[in-house]
């Protein structure tokens, strides 16, 4: 890079970390500036979310229940932290009330819909749970008020205890009240309208209190959902078993009753023995996303036959007499994983070229990775429709973009069917809903997993915004890292979560969870006028061309890539290059660090890192955030 327009990574580390002040870089200046536009809003605003005193409004829920006895959250963390609670999360600019349902499993199923309004979880038992079927009216019982910990409660509650059995996060999302500013008074009057964004409910739910309470003083409501554009004839919630924040099913949750979810630890560190109380966070810090049981070791597939005894990714991975089956086939045949059948070919074909001083990789070894990474990676692929880019004869040769699955795909492979697919674009696409179908793809030649924003029931409503830093030919590492640190500095000052990750090239990317609600032509337009205003603040490494040519060896901060067809490779997806380096989630921290490489972490070694780190993208999961607007 040319002397005069290289920038010192010490000079613009120290700009990227400036607080606000009159001679502040102007894209703090602007954040700055959204931050205080958006507390000011919402001090103006009444909000149904608002923490307000709960008072003793939490006392019929405490009195229920022995907290030395269950593992779910006390209210009474808002005057102290008892045994087993967890801080309430608070609010602030651009916060939305959120909205929970938990499947519960007690005496007799039914779904508990709680709704955050003035500081706790007004909450209602509907046996036979809701529904997108406007036809149809449910029972719902109205029930004592929980704490806002309750939101990601998922475990199992003793026998014997009030409530005892089994609870999944079946659903999760933010909502907005219709035709009333005063939700509690809505409640009160017996009238309550709400519009939902979940990952599986949507549109336009109304609960409708109906005579006097019965014997025991519950009163009893009606729950609906009107006649509008997320209506869905014959839809049952019981076809929709899993749950949405762990990908566990209330089976694999009372499968295993000597661990408890604590809800003030990231889900890839919260499941916790029952007793230990999770106090150093390590006996959940390998979590599976679905089963949930311990961390363990085992042996893993290795190109000549060696094992190592790496901790796994999670518990259900292939178990070790399934990787020696790997091990023990030919070039190719038939391996059994997570109860699917796959045929498998050429095991012994290089993939990934070498890096010097390392073996090549071959087929049986990427095989291995897909199946042993498909816990960590399957919550950010589930319900997701997934392109593919495939390299059948290795990394080291031209690969192409594969969406449309192919007819000769086992029945058993999850797909999405796109409704209203033109003539030239993919009609089915894979949908990664089990570890099966990521071990089918790998096998397929798909060395890159990308899934898409949004998820195939609702295909317009991404719920990740992302800042893609691809560099050019002249951009050094340091110039990466110094446009990280200025998006970290603007996501602060907007009071914006999001959460980096190499590429396992050359780049930075950052995904920013979101509320489903924006277009994605919207989720560009707020990206593009975030990376602009850091771009103002270093043009000289910058280049907003669209042609790489174009562009003089800059970086682009590619907000494209938030349009509705476009993808960003998924975490943990290996990359086609030597080596088989991996997309890797990072620490915000780490943009400090200068051992940090965009490719240091690979199918070897990822391992080894998670089981030292945990997961540390699990945040993006939480899709409650609302984009503040940028002014």
């Amino acid at each position: 890079m040319a002397a005069s327009r290289k920038t010192s990574a010490a000079t613009q580390t120290a700009a990227a970390d400036k607080p606000a002040a009159a001679d502040k870089p102007a894209a703090a200046k602007k954040t700055a500036a959204a931050g205080k536009s958006a507390a000011k809003k919402a001090g103006g605003q009444k909000a149904a979310g608002g923490q307000k005193a709960a008072g003793n409004r939490l006392t019929p829920y405490e009195q229920k229940r022995d907290f030395a006895q269950t593992p779910e959250p006390s209210g009474r963390s808002r005057s102290g932290r008892a045994r087993g609670t967890a801080k309430a999360p608070a609010g602030g600019p651009g916060h939305a009330p959120r909205f929970v349902v938990q499947r519960h499993r007690a005496r007799r199923l039914h779904y508990d819909l709680r709704f955050e309004i003035d500081g706790v979880l007004v909450s209602w038992a509907v046996p036979k749970g809701p529904t997108l079927d406007p036809d149809v009216r449910h029972a719902a019982i109205h029930v004592e008020d929980h704490p806002i910990e309750y939101l990601d409660f998922e475990g199992v509650i003793p026998s014997g205890q009030y409530g005892g059995g089994d609870v999944i996060v079946w659903d999760t999302g933010t909502w907005e009240p219709h035709a009333t500013d005063d939700p509690a008074a809505a409640v009160a009057a017996g009238d309550f309208h709400a519009d939902l964004q979940g990952q599986k409910l949507r549109g336009r739910f109304i609960l409708v209190r109906r005579g006097e309470p019965d014997r025991s003083g519950k009163e009893q409501w009606l729950l609906l959902h009107k006649h509008d554009e997320y209506a869905v004839k014959g839809w049952n919630p019981e076809d929709h078993p899993e749950s949405v924040l762990s990908g566990r099913t209330n089976d694999e949750v009372k499968a295993n009753p000597d661990r408890m979810w604590r809800s003030d630890l990231p889900p890839s560190k919260a499941s916790v023995p029952v007793g230990d109380g999770g106090r150093s966070g390590q006996a959940g810090r390998m979590a599976a996303p679905r089963g949930g049981r311990a961390r363990s070791t085992r042996r893993s597939a290795h190109p000549g036959g060696k094992a190592t005894g790496e901790p796994d990714a999670g518990s259900d991975g292939p178990s070790a007499d399934q990787l020696a089956a790997l091990d023990a086939l030919g070039s190719g045949g038939t391996w059994e994983v997570d109860g699917r059948r796959l045929r498998l070919t050429n095991l012994d074909k290089e993939l990934f070229p070498p890096r010097p001083g390392e073996e090549p990789v071959a087929k049986r070894e990427f095989i291995a990775y897909a199946a042993r990474i498909a816990p960590v990676i399957l919550p950010y692929l589930q319900g997701r429709p997934l392109n593919m880019n495939r390299y059948p004869n290795g990394a080291g040769t031209r690969g192409f973009w594969h969406k449309q699955l192919p007819s000769h795909a086992p029945e058993w492979i999850p797909r999405w069917d796109r409704p209203g697919a033109s003539a030239d674009e993919a009609t089915t696409y894979l949908v990664v809903d089990e570890p099966a179908a990521l071990v089918w793809a790998a096998n397929f030649g798909a060395l890159e997993w990308h899934a898409w924003t949004a998820r195939a029931d609702a295909p317009r409503c991404p719920t990740y915004a992302l800042i893609d830093i691809d560099p050019g030919a002249a951009t050094s590492w340091e110039d990466v890292l110094v446009l990280a640190r200025l998006h970290r500095t603007a996501l602060d000052h907007l009071g914006v979560r999001g959460q980096p990750k190499v590429t396992g090239r050359r780049g930075i990317q950052i995904w920013i969870p979101i509320a489903p609600g924006p277009s994605p032509a919207e989720v560009t337009a707020w990206v593009e006028q975030l990376s602009r205003a850091v771009g103002d603040v270093v043009p000289e490494l910058v280049s907003w061309k669209w042609e790489l040519r174009d562009r003089s060896g800059h970086a682009r901060l590619d907000y494209t890539q938030n349009a509705g067809h476009k993808t960003l490779v998924a975490p943990y997806s290996p990359r086609p290059l030597a080596g088989a380096p991996v997309s890797a989630p990072i620490a915000w921290a780490e943009l400090d660090d200068p051992a940090l490489r965009p490719d240091s972490f690979t199918i070897r070694n990822i391992f080894a890192r998670l089981a030292e780190r945990g997961d540390l993208f699990r945040p993006v999961l939480d899709t409650t955030q609302v984009l503040p607007p940028i002014t």
